[in-house]
């Protein structure tokens, strides 16, 4: 599958791209104020305009040339990335343009999102798509693996304003990806159709369908309050390891080892049911918890190494489990709704987890992200049980 193969390599290169400046992002934010709470709040403004617009970047989707609309946001996520390496460079970067920028790149990640979500089911046959998903999450996971190092170096040389132009050069690779994948090899979905009433019969659909929106639930609550990696990893390398841009990159990259594993695992999974969903949110949130309260280092890496297994395992299972489940003229809406839980609660979950952190220390904000999806996966497993019940029950 060529066109898989190109799209892939130019993905990689650019979520390479991407962990390098996330962690200087973080890193800048930080050093430019003091606090874990301004981390949160960079945060918030990056997915705030998921939180409001996120169906109806996943309508753009389904009704424009998923290609098409990828080159406009790759374009756009460079030059982003170019003007916040100039501010950076020339000393005139501050909080409030920080916030600014990740409110931008959040405009941009509506609609680019919910379309690379979608765009992988024209890339490759059916019967590939649950793998294909897994390998693009081992993928950006094993990118993970360089662009923290390379940045946390970067950072302690020369500057963070580097790892920004890094990652604006980066975008070359998907865009030219994107211009050699064959278009006559694609197997596209006919663009819907304009219509009024179509966000509403999205929900209607999605509801319609408990699998599909308990699923959805999930990974709204792990996406809310669970993956405040930046915030909770920034506060415990620094106020409880006593270490620096340097340490937080490595547990990045130690999250990313057991990611990849995590990945996978998914991968290799033919048939992905609910509750499988639901004992990896379990995991995730115990071994997140096990982390905040772990006595040393070492202990604390390991758990790190659990994190990532867990994560990922539940995110590539869900996230290929709703693709799967829903039909082609509806997807990209449905993704939206997806990607909007997924990453729309964080300008809730940012500020509150930070807040937590700044008032009770690092721990305790690390401990927050870990019980919470515990608490709504068995909320999930208890809503959920009469229903399997009443599917097993023999006729009469």
């Amino acid at each position: 599958m060529r066109n898989f193969r190109i799209y892939v390599s130019g993905h990689a290169v650019a979520s390479t791209g991407t962990w390098m400046q996330s962690i200087a992002l973080d890193w800048l934010v930080l050093e430019l104020s003091g606090s874990a709470s301004a981390v949160g709040i960079a945060m918030a403004c990056q997915f705030l305009p998921m939180l409001l617009l996120g169906m109806y970047g996943g309508m753009i989707a389904d009704r424009y040339p998923k290609r098409a609309i990828l080159m406009v946001t790759q374009t756009l996520n460079g030059a982003l990335s170019a003007g916040l390496a100039v501010l950076t460079l020339t000393g005139h970067a501050r909080v409030e343009y920080v916030y600014l920028f990740a409110l931008a790149a959040g405009l941009v990640f509506v609609v680019d999102n919910p379309t690379r979500q979608v765009f992988v089911n024209e890339v490759v046959p059916a019967r590939y798509v649950r793998n294909a998903i897994a390998l693009n999450a081992a993928v950006f996971q094993s990118s993970r693996l360089l662009g923290p190092a390379v940045s946390g170096v970067l950072i302690g040389t020369v500057g963070t304003g580097w790892a920004f132009a890094a990652n604006a050069a980066s975008y070359l690779a998907p865009l030219t990806g994107l211009m050699f994948i064959r278009s006559a090899e694609l197997l596209s979905v006919p663009p819907a159709a304009r219509a009024p009433g179509q966000l509403r019969s999205a929900l209607r659909y999605v509801a319609a369908r408990p699998h599909v929106a308990w699923t959805i639930f999930l990974v709204g609550v792990v996406g809310t309050f669970g993956l405040k990696f930046p915030v909770v990893l920034t506060a415990m390398a620094d106020s409880t390891f006593h270490g620096g841009a340097d340490l937080y990159g490595l547990f990045n990259v130690v999250i990313a080892v057991g990611s990849v594993a995590g990945a996978l695992v998914a991968g290799a999974r033919t048939h992905v049911r609910l509750r499988t969903i639901v004992v990896m949110a379990v995991a995730f949130g115990l071994s997140q918890t096990a982390a905040a309260f772990a006595p040393g280092l070492g202990i604390f890496l390991a758990a790190l190494v659990v994190m990532g297994v867990s994560n990922l395992a539940f995110q590539a299972m869900a996230n290929s489990s709703v693709q799967t489940a829903v039909d082609g003229g509806v997807r990209g809406r449905v993704m939206g709704l997806y990607m909007l839980a997924f990453v729309g609660g964080t300008p809730l979950g940012g500020p509150v987890i930070g807040w937590i952190t700044s008032m009770w220390g690092a721990r305790a904000g690390m401990a927050a992200c870990g019980i919470v999806p515990v608490v709504a996966a068995l909320v999930a497993a208890v809503a959920l049980r009469p229903r399997r019940r009443a599917a097993v029950r023999p006729a009469r």
